[in-house]
This record gives C-alpha cells, sequence and structure tokens, in this order.
C-alpha cells in the first residue's frame, strides 16, 4: 500500500561505528516539525495525497494566502512544502505530526533533493566523454567533444545532445539508500551513503519502489500522537497496580491490628 514520504533537512555527514568494528559513512537527514498541512482526496481533487509541511517560517514572510492555509491546518507557517501520493486508506489527518521512526533500521529508501550546482562544465566533465586523442591532428582541442550533428539532412543539432552546459542544481532521485539507524526525540534519521543537495537543503524521503517493503513499517505513518496515546497504556496499568498493592497492605495491617484470626476467632483470646 502506498503510504507517505517525509520531508527533511539534510545536516551533513558523518559515520557510525558498529558492534563489529566496521565504520559506515551516513547522511543525517532531520525532520523539523514535519505536519500534515492539508489532504487531497479523490471525491473533491481527483486523486488521494497528503501535503506535508516542515521547518519555521516567519510570519512576515508568509503570503497571506499560505497563512490562511496555514491557519486552516492549525499549524505555525511552513518552510518547505510537498505532496506525497498515497492509498487512500493511509491518508493522515490534518494536524499530525510525523516521526523519524516512520522508516525502520534497514529498509531502503529512495531520496530526492536539488543537487549542488556545478556551473558551466565541459563534456568531460558532465557526461564523462573521454575526449579526443592526445597526438596524431589533434591540437588545442583535447577536452572538447567533437561533432554533435549531422550533414545537410537533417541538418541541425537534435535536443537532448550531450554538450557542455550547466551542470548541477537540477533534480536528482538516489534510490535505494538504507536506512542505518533513527532517533525518535532528535527526529534524525541516518542513511548509509550520500544523498543529493548540499548542507542544510530540503530532501524528500520516499520508501523505495524497487524493493520490498518492510513488514515492520508503520501504517499510516508514524504518528506523535499514537506513540502518546502507547506510552500513557503502558504507564497507566503501573499505577494501577501499585495503588492495588499499597490498598492491599493497608487492609492486612488493618486485619492483624483488629486481632482477627484466620479461623475468626479473637487473637488475644488464642
Amino acid at each position: 500500500m502506498l503510504r507517505s514520504g517525509v520531508i527533511a533537512k539534510k545536516v551533513g555527514m558523518t559515520r557510525l561505528f558498529m558492534e563489529d568494528g566496521k565504520q559506515i559513512p551516513v547522511t543525517v537527514l532531520q525532520l523539523d516539525k514535519l505536519e500534515v498541512v492539508a489532504n487531497r482526496t479523490t471525491e473533491k481533487d481527483g486523486y488521494s495525497a497528503v501535503q506535508l509541511g516542515a521547518g519555521t517560517a516567519k510570519i512576515k514572510r508568509t503570503s497571506k494566502a499560505m497563512r490562511g492555509h496555514f491557519a486552516i491546518a492549525k499549524v505555525e507557517p511552513k518552510r518547505k512544502i510537498a505532496e506525497f501520493r498515497v492509498a487512500v486508506e493511509n491518508l493522515i489527518e490534518v494536524g499530525e505530526e510525523i516521526t523519524a521512526n516512520h522508516y525502520s533500521e534497514g529498509q531502503y529508501v529512495d531520496v530526492s533533493g536539488t543537487s549542488i550546482g556545478k556551473g558551466f562544465a565541459g563534456a568531460m566533465k558532465r557526461h564523462n566523454f573521454k575526449g579526443l586523442r592526445a597526438s596524431h591532428g589533434v591540437s588545442i582541442s583535447h577536452r572538447s567533444h567533437g561533432s554533435t550533428g549531422q550533414c545537410q539532412d537533417p541538418g541541425k543539432v537534435f535536443k537532448g545532445k550531450k554538450m557542455a552546459g550547466h551542470m548541477g542544481a537540477a533534480r536528482v532521485t538516489t534510490q535505494n539508500l538504507q536506512v542505518v539507524k533513527t532517533d525518535v526525540d532528535l527526529g534524525i534519521i541516518m542513511i548509509k551513503g550520500a544523498v543529493p543537495g548540499s548542507k542544510g537543503g530540503w530532501v524528500t524521503i520516499k520508501d523505495a519502489v524497487k524493493k520490498d517493503i518492510p513488514d515492520n513499517v508503520i501504517y499510516p505513518a508514524a504518528l506523535r500522537s499514537s506513540a502518546k496515546d502507547i506510552e500513557e497504556v503502558v504507564s497507566a496499568p503501573e499505577e494501577t497496580t501499585g495503588k492495588n498493592a499499597d490498598v492491599g497492605a493497608g487492609n492486612g495491617e488493618n486485619q492483624v491490628a483488629g486481632g482477627t484470626a484466620p479461623d475468626g476467632g479473637n487473637k488475644d483470646e488464642s
């Protein structure tokens, strides 16, 4: 079942030391107040999706239309907004916050972001061309890309031809990256290897389309409210058990003080 992805901020790269002594390079991604801003339904919009918002934006830098949009959802103005297509049964209530355990350790994900801009680059750097020969008639243009077109027919350069030009600053998706570790309290997801984008940039994380989704993933999402409900349920029986124990101990003391013997006679008389 198709479920929502998340928006995360790229903090940087570091390494983790495993129990067997191996070190793994990881990219640290942080969920910054990731909340559901709106829902798209089939009846109203023709498709089902959830709109998420991350980060915090100043009110004076938020347009009047977007202020109203956030006010309806009862959330603070967001820095980054993205939509994720989901199945109808995986729609999330507006205002809910998604936590880092949305992805489990060992799961594979696809990460999308805007790659670092490299400026104008030649064909060898941009497209990995090998260049022209180093001798035998080639002069000055050793790193050029060579011919780009044909003769009089068709007499033009086709669109999309690999040539020198602006490199980077484009939407890039890296597939099949593995989640190494998550921290719910810090809102951190650590992913093995590098992800597109520079430090401080926003990326989107989705379940890998070319890998099977693990059985332990949470549907429709790992929500902050659900975690609080579980904590309350777990802590409630402990408190109740403690109170009952105290009451039981008090009853025992009263019975001894009253002098009631197990056989129903008076303790003093016996």
